[in-house]
């Protein structure tokens, strides 16, 4: 692959990730939100945060050392930073970088 190729090719990729990051706020401006796009804005950020839950804790063996400590303290370090703050966002990054800290380094 070319030079030129692979330059076109990165901006055809930028220009479709752009647009389907535009078409929503252009296609509903002025319209309301499906009732199923509603649902969705509104049990999504909690669908994430379970399903990084059951990520989390599905290869643990919680009859060995450490007994998915660190898995525990993450997840428990990830409630209550959402308790705390409210904000879904935060709290998994947050969540995610503790858990990933406490993996790597202990």
């Amino acid at each position: 692959m070319s030079s030129m190729e692979l330059y076109i090719a990165i901006a055809i990729m930028a220009l479709v990730n752009f647009l389907t990051r535009v078409f929503p706020f252009i296609f509903f401006a002025k319209r309301d939100l499906p009732q199923s796009l509603n649902f969705i804005e509104k049990f999504f950020p909690a669908t994430i945060m379970t399903i990084l839950v059951f990520y989390t804790l599905k290869d643990i063996n919680f009859s060995l050392y450490p007994y998915g400590i660190k898995e525990l303290a993450g997840i428990f370090f990830t409630a209550v930073l959402h308790l705390v703050l409210k904000n879904y966002l935060i709290s998994i990054f947050l969540g995610t970088i503790f858990y990933m800290a406490l993996v790597q380094y202990l």
